[in-house]
């Protein structure tokens, strides 16, 4: 029994050593919303549809909106956590048929007319063995959410770099991360990293990404890992987000 246990012990330390022991499904979700009417979805998040999530077994993770640019960027933006994704399809099922957000959705509805402009977008997710557990935000920081697309065959390609070489390379330089997932489903499954990264304030960004680009290990690593060819293939979409004032914070 005592060999067993300490068998079992060096199991869960290969593990933390490796990455994070992380079975759950994530799920990103996007809303995005009518002129106008983002205040509205944000009230409605902040005064019921937390709480509700909670009480149906989703995990709130983290909930952002864009950061203000020259054109209004009307998107909620959040995370959120399954036990499983059999147990994602019974929270969902349990949420929608509940008579409380039935109310609320109504409500709702009456007094802001349609909010979302088109049906919300959803991607259930892995964390990578590399990732940090996604925590709580702060506040106070500003964040960023990347999507890498790769070229047929090459998302191993990617994984490793990053496993091997990037996230060490973004901290040094002042990029922290918050956490990296890549999808389950096809075809995004297979050609898709999505993460997002920590800041002190988006000039702090461009000046880290400025450091990162110029770093002799991340020129060094690049170049090695793309010897036989280019990993990406587009250029990385990125938001810069702010977190809402009811997202789990620290």
């Amino acid at each position: 029994m005592l060999r067993s246990f300490f068998a079992a012990l060096c199991l869960v330390m290969v593990s933390c050593a490796s990455g994070i022991a992380d079975d759950g499904v994530y799920e990103l979700r996007i809303y995005t919303c009518e002129p106008g009417k983002l205040n509205a979805l944000n009230e409605r998040f902040r005064e019921h549809t937390l709480q509700l999530f909670e009480k149906h077994g989703i995990e709130n993770i983290a909930y952002w909106t864009p950061t203000a640019g020259e054109k209004e960027d009307p998107r909620l933006i959040y995370v959120i956590k399954h036990k499983s994704r059999d147990a994602a399809k019974e929270s969902w099922k349990a949420f929608i048929a509940d008579p409380e957000w039935k109310a609320v959705a109504k409500a709702s509805a009456e007094a802001h007319g349609k909010i979302l402009a088109k049906a919300p977008e959803s991607v259930y997710m892995t964390a990578t063995d590399y990732s940090p557990e996604a925590g709580k935000v702060n506040q106070k920081k500003v964040y960023e959410l990347r999507t890498y697309t790769t070229a047929e065959g090459r998302l191993d390609n990617l994984n490793a770099r990053f496993r091997d070489h990037t996230v060490e390379i973004f901290k040094r330089n002042g990029l922290d991360s918050f956490a990296y997932w890549t999808p389950l489903d096809e075809p995004k499954s297979s050609n898709t990293l999505i993460y997002v990264l920590e800041y002190e304030s988006q000039a702090q960004a461009k000046e880290s990404w400025k450091k990162f680009g110029a770093d002799p290990a991340w020129k060094k690593a690049r170049a090695e890992s793309e010897k036989d060819g280019r990993i990406l293939s587009q250029r990385p979409e990125s938001v810069y987000m702010v977190p809402t004032d009811y997202s789990p914070a620290r």
